[in-house]
């Protein structure tokens, strides 16, 4: 038998199931994110539900102009997913739950999601040194 292959570590995973818009889970997590990369760290997000509208590439760059702010810039959440995977030299990574996202008719993500079977899941987990999970049941 062969060597058995070495799997990589992230420093988090968190597991966003929260629907977007519904609160600030997923304020917070990009939050949390941000603020371990900025101290060297690894997060990798699965998003579950309804958070895998999230990554759809049909958002485009930017929101809707805010009325309070007209000409203000408000990156999409797509937009957010891939700077941050572009910025973090492989130390962040974006998850989609195909059968969530399948479920729900969210199959066209950016081409930064990875797409993986919720059989998978555990595997991930084990892959994480912490793992929080941020949402509803």
């Amino acid at each position: 038998m062969g060597t058995p292959m070495k799997r990589r570590m992230w420093d988090l995973l968190l597991i966003l199931t929260a629907a977007p818009h519904s609160s600030d889970v997923v304020t917070s997590a990009l939050r949390l994110s941000h603020a371990v990369l900025d101290n060297g760290g690894s997060v990798r997000i699965w998003a579950c539900g309804y958070a895998n509208m999230l990554t759809q590439n049909t958002f485009g760059e930017t929101k809707l102009p805010n009325t309070r702010d007209p000409e203000g810039h408000y990156p999409s959440s797509s937009a957010i997913v891939a700077r941050l995977t572009a910025d973090s030299g492989g130390r962040f990574g974006w998850i989609t739950c195909t059968a969530c996202a399948e479920e729900r008719g969210a199959t066209h993500h950016i081409p930064q999601v990875r797409h993986r079977s919720p059989l998978r899941l555990a595997g991930t987990m084990a892959a994480a040194r912490q793992t929080l999970y941020l949402g509803g049941a």
